[in-house]
């Protein structure tokens, strides 16, 4: 029976490379995101092993009835990947926007605790696997960054929540991309990190045997 992984973020980007590599690799993928003429179409693409969602994760409740529509729809969930996330227009803290932050930390921070929240009761059922999108920003500190001081939370999070995880089985993992080929810059990046090495990212980190839990992945561009 295939295993089934719930997808935020999933319209676009890394979300949708990772939900095609995932099928390719064998699993049910459960997609969500707030775009539903994107979802369609990427359903519709991989096939009946997809399953799309039209969903908020800023709201616990939508996320919430995700998780269960799909766990209805293919039996359980075995994994979710928290991808959503979101940066800013003005950089820094005297130049910024605190309207801007306040949109930033409910994708970025309390969205990944909703789905981690809403999740753990299906994950607990299969031993399952939180993953969630860290980044190079969240390692590393940036002259009065908001967007990296949030990721710097979902790596501290990351790994409070596999210690958490580990005492039934299951596992967590963050992955920590540079720079990303992705509509989240201005300006196409060809020479940077593809969505597609993400994804392969993720795969390998579900695939790993259960004696081994890889808690972080750590991508950077090669050029």
């Amino acid at each position: 029976m295939a295993k089934t992984l719930l997808i935020t973020g999933a319209s676009s980007g890394i979300g949708a490379a990772t939900a095609k590599a995932a099928a390719e690799a064998g699993w049910n993928v459960v997609l969500c995101a707030r775009s539903d003429d994107k979802l369609k179409a990427l359903s519709g693409e991989i096939g009946e092993a997809a399953l799309a969602i039209t969903c908020d994760v800023t709201k616990r409740d939508e996320i919430a009835d995700a998780l269960q529509e799909a766990a209805e729809h293919f039996g359980g969930i075995d994994a979710v990947y928290a991808n959503a996330g979101t940066g800013v227009e003005k950089a820094g803290i005297e130049n910024g926007d605190p309207d801007e932050w306040h949109d930033m930390i409910h994708v970025n921070i309390l969205a990944v605790l909703y789905a981690a929240h809403e999740a753990i009761p299906h994950l607990k059922k299969t031993k399952g696997h939180f993953i969630v999108t860290g980044s190079k920003a969240g390692r590393d500190t940036f002259k009065g960054s908001v967007y990296s001081a949030t990721k710097w939370f979902v790596h501290g999070f990351g790994e409070n929540l596999a210690e958490e995880m580990r005492e039934w089985g299951g596992r967590a993992t963050i992955i920590a991309p540079g720079m990303v080929d992705t509509a989240f810059f201005d300006e196409p990046k060809p020479s940077k990190i593809q969505p597609e090495d993400v994804a392969n990212a993720v795969v390998f980190a579900l695939g790993q045997p259960k004696t081994a839990a890889v808690r972080e992945i750590y991508i950077m561009p090669n050029d």
